[in-house]
């Protein structure tokens, strides 16, 4: 039979009159990041007219397919199927038959790699054993692979009913779990009835009756009067089982007062939180919330990932929430209103105002980090529901309030900015710089290819408005002749000073050794192949840097056609190091609009990076013995993590990124065994970051870094715990 390789464009059918059948082996690379996660392939049988068979294939962290099928002879066509609205970079999948011998090995594999991830549990539910893999090697192997596959991006209300929900058993174990607390955490719940009326009301505190744990007080505060006796508030009330005090929109102002004073003094331990009518928590939220107060007693602010129930009840919209991030909260209420604030921490903050019941947390969450310091902790879990109809135009998410409130927390700080909507609840804060902005030194490796240079160069040169600025473009053994009389030309003007480095290519080593004559304060390491497209580019990015404990800033980077190339650096996600939200079109706000605001993050790529160049020095630069190509940016962010500083990605600075322009890709083998080592190099540095990035959730994928779900949560539920 023929062993030649069948190609299968997307959106064409492969006759297989003459292809191959028996065992087959699929291949096909897609792309590092996971955008056409889950295509499938589909089987026509001339037996059966009409009739298909979709035969699911996972793909690995690098975008690729391995796979091995086994072809029926009477399978007729093949054709490519991808998922709505995706098209494939490279699109082509390609199939070749195989032997018993190399069958076999993928199988095994594939099996005993699928069997050394899973718990006993799981592997009793998928029925896979090694026992079984010796008699039946092909049987173990389906199973190995339908589960690779049951990760593939579903529908939130089925990941819900499966991670979310409690059975009876889960009931039985919480009561057995609250029954050993050392202490009963204590919460104050305060509900702001508006003009949605009763029924709002109704439904939080139906949600609250609902409550596995018990300690809490609930007050509905009616700031907007819809709750007086002409309302069926009484009703509502009953219904839900609680009987709630309820203060008049008149008497708002002295029960505040006094309810400060207590968490100033006998509640200081306690934990508030702001609802407004039509919120939900889940039966076990008050529990899990417990739980994470008795195991961070100084936390001032806990948050939790929270979603949103339909008119049905059914969960949609999640918010996978990120770690505390200063810089990401500036930028727009990702916290949102599941969050408990320990009373001390209020009170110290000035304590609970009538616009917090009038328009939300945020600025009460701004006094309290400004008073008690950034002791934030957030539960990867949804805790809370959202009302239905959250959108930009509630009280609760005034744009202009939330402005006011953050210009009063930067003024608090003695920090100059000024703040610009750019999107509903998305804002820019444009950091001023000191009246003798720092210099500058912009360090930029080159090797011939003399048109991505002169692009690069000129863009920095004519559009850049930081007025203090020098550029070192270092020549890495360029031959080209007109690249060298490009260098000779640019060395004669202002500002510019050409380096040469005589020894083989080594990226880390190129800007170490660049950074050494550097002049400025601060360093900024870029790429050849970038362009600058916005003008103010380097004084965005000077701005954040200049933010307590900031250490280094990335820019958004874009394709040649506009796509994202760089949104911010996750670690752990799609294997080692990965880029996020890639291939996103430019604008797109991505993920809980997370491409288009500023925010701390892992790391971000040295292609366009801004830090302090003593602490570089200090770090001992880029690792130019261990990575010498690949990941040395990762490491870098990685270590000053560890030192204690924060590293910030602004999608404000935008350039392009004509990717790899210079040294292309790895394609030869020492190249390909470099990269691997480099790899091996990050994960075994690097492997407690890898097992958790803080900025990228864990109930999203680890297999592919795309904000999709992951149908294997890193999640430890607290009644689960040591069992």
């Amino acid at each position: 039979m023929s062993q030649k390789r069948l190609t299968v464009p997307p959106g064409m059918n492969l006759d297989l009159e003459h292809s191959p059948s028996g065992w087959v082996l699929v291949e096909a690379r897609l792309g590092r990041h996971g955008q056409y996660a889950f295509p499938s392939l589909s089987l026509i049988r001339r037996s059966k007219p009409g009739r298909t068979e979709a035969i699911p294939l996972s793909i690995m962290a690098d975008g690729r397919i391995l796979e091995l099928i086994e072809l029926p002879d009477d399978a007729t066509q093949l054709a490519w199927q991808l998922p709505e609205n995706e098209q494939p970079r490279q699109p082509a999948v390609s199939l070749r038959r195989v032997g018993w011998l190399e069958r076999n090995w993928h199988m095994g594999l594939r099996v005993l790699s699928t069997y050394a991830e899973l718990s006993a549990d799981e592997r009793r539910e998928i029925g896979l054993s090694l026992l079984h893999a010796v008699f039946d090697l092909p049987r173990a192997y389906r199973l190995a692979t339908q589960h690779g596959t049951n990760f593939r991006p579903q529908s939130y209300p089925g990941w819900s009913a499966r991670f979310n929900a409690l059975s009876g058993e889960d009931r039985r174990q919480i009561r057995a779990h609250i029954a050993r607390f050392p202490a009963s955490p204590r919460f104050h719940l305060l509900l702001a009835a508006d003009k949605t009326g009763a029924d709002a009301v109704r439904t939080t505190l139906t949600s609250l009756q609902r409550q596995l744990y018990h300690d809490f007080t609930c007050i509905v505060l009616d700031s907007s009067g819809a709750l007086d006796a002409s309302s069926d508030a009484d009703v509502a009330l009953k219904d839900a089982g609680l009987a709630p005090r309820v203060v008049a929109q008149h008497a708002m102002a002295d029960w505040l007062t006094a309810f400060n004073a207590s968490l100033a003094g006998e509640w200081a331990a306690d934990r508030v939180m702001l609802l407004r009518a039509g919120d939900a928590l889940p039966e076990h939220a008050l529990y899990w919330f417990a739980c994470e107060v008795l195991a961070q007693p100084d936390a001032a602010i806990l948050y939790s990932d929270d979603d949103e129930l339909d008119a049905e009840g059914r969960p949609s919209r999640p918010r996978f929430k990120p770690d505390w991030s200063l810089a990401h909260l500036r930028s727009t209420h990702y916290v949102g209103e599941a969050a408990l604030l320990r009373g001390g921490a209020v009170a110290a903050a000035g304590g609970v105002s009538l616009d917090c019941c009038r328009h939300g947390n945020y600025d009460l969450l701004l006094r309290i980090i400004d008073a008690a310091g950034e002791k934030v902790a957030h539960v990867p879990a949804v805790l809370f529901h959202r009302r239905v109809g959250t959108h930009a135009g509630d009280a609760w998410a005034d744009s202009q309030w939330c402005a006011t409130a953050l210009g009063a927390h930067l003024a608090r700080n003695g920090i100059e900015a000024n703040v610009e909507e750019t999107l509903p609840e998305c804002r820019r804060v444009r950091y001023g710089l000191p009246a003798a902005p720092p210099l500058v030194s912009i360090v930029v490796p080159t090797r011939d290819a003399l048109p991505l240079l002169r692009q690069c160069v000129e863009s920095v040169l004519e559009k850049t408005t930081h007025p203090r600025f020098e550029l070192l473009v270092v020549d890495n053994q360029s031959a080209d002749p007109e690249a060298l009389a490009y260098l000779g030309e640019i060395a004669g003007r202002p500002a510019v000073r050409v380096l040469r480095y005589d020894r083989p290519f080594n990226y880390s080593a190129i800007n170490n050794f660049a950074a050494r004559q550097a002049q400025g304060e601060m360093l900024c390491l870029l790429n050849n192949d970038t362009e600058v497209i916005s003008p103010d580019w380097l004084e965005e990015m000077a701005g954040h840097l200049l933010q307590a404990r900031v250490a280094a800033v990335g820019a958004k980077l874009l394709y040649s056609d506009g796509r994202v190339q760089h949104g911010g650096v996750t670690v752990g996600p799609g294997g080692c190091a990965d880029h996020l939200h890639a291939d996103l079109p430019r604008g797109e706000p991505g993920y809980c609009r997370r491409a288009v605001v500023a925010q701390e993050l892992s790391a971000v790529t040295a292609a366009c990076m801004l830090t302090w160049k003593p602490l570089y020095e200090q770090l001992g630069g880029l690792n130019e013995k261990s990575l010498t190509v690949a990941f040395n940016d990762v490491d870098y962010c990685l270590r000053l993590k560890d030192a204690g500083y924060r590293v910030i990605y602004t999608p404000h600075a935008e350039l392009y990124h004509h990717e790899s322009g210079t040294r292309g890709p790895d394609s030869s083998r020492r190249q390909r065994w470099r990269a691997d080592r480099e790899i091996r190099y990050m994960r075994a540095r690097w492997s407690t970051r890898m097992r958790h990035d803080p900025y990228y959730n864990p109930n999203l994928s680890y297999h592919h870094p795309n904000f999709s779900l992951n149908w294997e949560p890193r999640v430890s539920k607290p009644w689960l715990e040591g069992r």
